[in-house]
């Protein structure tokens, strides 16, 4: 029974990792950050003045989204570079 016990707190472990790890890697995800990282940059740059606040709050969510794009390029080549493949 110990036996069953343990590999029922197992399996629930692993679909917690699986629904972590697929949140991580979702889009829904990275959409939402973005979305959230245009809005708090305009109202910045409004409060400080930014002239054209809603265009220049555009250059750091591109910046972000496409730090976001590379990055599974970049684990690609650290895992490989440091793991071998």
């Amino acid at each position: 029974m110990n036996i069953e016990k343990e590999i029922g707190e197992i399996k629930a472990r692993n679909r917690r990792v699986e629904a972590d790890k697929a949140w991580e890697t979702s889009m829904f995800r990275k959409v939402i950050i973005v979305i959230f990282t245009y809005i708090i940059t305009a109202v910045v740059f409004y409060l400080i003045g930014v002239k054209d606040y809603l265009l220049s709050a555009l250059i750091p969510t591109i910046g972000y989204f496409l730090s976001i794009q590379s990055l599974p390029f970049i684990k690609k080549w650290w895992v490989d570079n440091r793991y071998g493949k």
